[in-house]
């Protein structure tokens, strides 16, 4: 399985997004530390939830990390999170 697919797979049954939108940035990295020629190493994450609802940014992405741990202590090096509640978003 991809990792992209293997994020998707672990936010939306972590925290049942509104939206979610994982994307492959490696190739903007290329030759950085972290990078592997196969890619998939670094990633923005853009997602929306009602999980996020009365916490703060940081703890958003803390809770984002918790659920990803297996990933970032293995082949991603790198991850940008963008985390809203369906407020935030507009909705």
């Amino acid at each position: 399985m991809r990792v992209a697919d293997q994020i998707r797979r672990k936010l939306t049954a972590g925290l049942a997004p509104a939206r979610l939108e994982v994307i492959d940035e490696s190739h903007l990295h290329a030759g950085h530390v972290g990078a592997r020629p196969e890619g998939e190493s670094h990633f923005r994450v853009e997602i929306v939830s009602r999980a996020f609802q009365g916490k703060s940014r940081i703890d958003r992405q803390r809770l984002v990390y918790r659920i990803l741990a297996e990933e970032l202590a293995g082949g991603v090096h790198a991850l940008v999170v963008k985390a809203l509640t369906p407020r935030e978003e507009g909705g």
